[in-house]
């Protein structure tokens, strides 16, 4: 069965990693276009996605992790019950070190999806 990716909402009804990725698609679209092509792969390989696409970080977390020429950008995701692959956010990375901000507003959205859909687990 194949996995099924899903982009988490906040309570407001915003959608982070869209909000992301259509900024993306208007900016870099050949980074837009690797990204939902590795976003393919995420859905079809789940929880076998290794590096270099895929790092586990703490907490259940991992990240996506794409490259296009000197582009690297990150998408943080978490798996969820019924083979779900619940994406909350992502970025560009202009760093070494990944923006603790990011990584933890990805634990807060991950907190808070995980909250309001615990009747589902």
């Amino acid at each position: 069965m194949k996995w099924e990716i899903e982009f988490y909402q906040k309570p407001n009804e915003d959608i982070p990693v869209l909000e992301f990725l259509e900024e993306l698609k208007m900016r870099n679209p050949k980074l837009y276009v690797k990204i939902t092509r590795d976003m393919k792969l995420l859905e079809k390989w789940g929880t076998e996605l290794r590096p270099p696409y895929s790092k586990s970080l703490s907490g259940g977390l991992f990240e996506l992790r794409v490259k296009r020429a000197t582009n690297i950008s990150r998408v943080f995701y978490f798996f969820f019950v019924g083979k779900k692959i619940i994406l909350t956010n992502g970025f560009v990375k202009k760093t070494q070190k990944t923006p603790p901000e990011e990584l933890e507003r990805a634990r807060r959205y991950k907190t808070d999806y995980e909250e309001r859909n615990h009747e589902k687990k």
